[in-house]
């Protein structure tokens, strides 16, 4: 018989900024973005019950998992994952791989325990300049790669998918086959400017469950795009069932943002800035300078790789919920949003299990309908390019 499944929100992509000790890990991430604080922020402030700490293979990080293992703060959960309070951590990792006369790409690989990222990271290190830090080259083949993920029990998957820095599918190939191995891949995330709709103009990606994942550098961050996920309990076991779709669990929903919001969902110049319009898709040059340095959007670079010329949503495929992030409304700042954590708790019960009346009870008529209109997507926006976020117009 199988157990009864529940909804966990989840969010499978956040960076670690530094280690306990203080030591750099993601260069670009903030400092106070560490392992105990993501876990904090998660389940106390956001409400996200399953989340996947993408630094881990680093051994200044796991020094403070150990740690936090030592002094009870955190527990071993069965079926794999690190238990805090009501979020459960999925140990994973961030990796540059590069074929033979392709350009680079990020994959994402999740291992069940210590022992088993513990020990890739001392395979690991063997082909990287410094395995303490995130999102490095690894100077291997990618499908070897794969294999030694998988020979651990870890599962693969390719990152931000689309986007022209270091996705597979917007930097490398026009094809995954062309770089990995299509059978060591167990689901695909899209990344901030495409959404399912988008992605079903391309065959090859039918199998694959999707994910939509906030890849956060700063604690604000978590949560900014996640899943809704059906599974029995949070736990690496689980949370692989759920990308297979075994014994009803599943991805219920992607939340993420409208792709327009996304900072790349357009084709830009790099040198001034400019962001293309429909009018001047084809263009070689930027029409504002004359530049030839132009950057392919997450759209544009969709359509030009398309093999269908409308897309295929398979039926086991979940709603696409276009959803802004509570930090893009306007007017919502602060004092308005720690009112609304007072009294709903989480960002997640503000999201999911608050009515619009009582809503405005607390931070009036107009950020109510404001926080309406971004969970039901009705927001008007402006199209996002040349790494800017498109914005909520008023």
């Amino acid at each position: 018989m199988n157990p009864e499944l529940q909804t966990v929100y989840a969010d499978m992509h956040i960076h670690i900024g530094r280690s306990e000790s203080g030591r750099a890990i993601k260069i670009s991430g903030s400092r106070n973005l560490t392992f105990a604080n993501i876990a904090h922020e998660a389940s106390e402030r956001k409400g996200i019950g399953l989340i996947g700490i993408i630094d881990c293979h680093s051994p200044a990080v796991q020094a403070d998992i150990r740690q936090a293992l030592l002094s009870g703060e955190m527990t071993e959960v069965a079926g794999g994952g690190i238990g805090y309070r009501n979020t459960v951590i999925m140990l994973g990792t961030e990796l540059e791989v590069r074929q033979e006369g392709m350009r680079e790409a990020h994959v994402l690989a999740y291992f069940p325990d210590m022992p088993s990222i513990t020990d890739f990271t001392l395979w690991i290190s063997q082909y990287m300049k410094n395995v303490e830090l995130s999102s490095q080259r690894v100077h291997i083949q990618p499908r070897e790669l794969q294999a030694e993920v998988y020979a651990r029990g870890g599962i693969l998957i390719p990152a931000h998918v689309f986007t022209p820095h270091k996705g597979i599918y917007g930097s490398s190939a026009p094809r995954m086959a062309d770089m990995l191995d299509l059978n060591m891949i167990d689901g695909v995330e899209l990344g901030l400017s495409a959404d399912s709709g988008m992605a079903g103009l391309i065959s090859e990606l039918d199998p694959y469950t999707f994910l939509t994942n906030s890849d956060a550098h700063s604690l604000g961050k978590i949560g900014r795009e996640y899943n809704e996920l059906q599974m029995a309990a949070g736990s690496f076991e689980e949370f692989v069932k759920v990308l297979r779709r075994q014994e009803g669990r599943r991805v219920a929903a992607n939340y993420g943002l409208n792709p327009r919001l996304g900072k790349y969902h357009r084709t830009f110049c790099s040198a001034c800035g400019a962001v293309m319009d429909e009018e001047h898709l084809s263009v070689k040059t930027c029409p504002q300078c004359g530049s030839h340095k132009l950057v392919q959007g997450v759209l544009d670079r969709i359509l030009h790789i398309a093999d269908r010329s409308e897309p295929l949503l398979p039926a086991y495929r979940p709603p696409y919920r276009y959803q802004v992030p509570l930090e893009f409304i306007p007017g919502l700042g602060k004092a308005s949003m720690e009112k609304l954590l007072t009294a709903f708790g989480t960002e997640m019960n503000i999201l999911h299990r608050s009515g619009e009346s009582e809503l405005e009870q607390v931070v009036g008529q107009q950020l109510a309908r404001y926080i309406v209109s971004a969970r039901e997507g009705t927001l008007l926006l402006s199209s996002g390019g040349g790494g800017i976020y498109g914005k909520v117009m008023k």
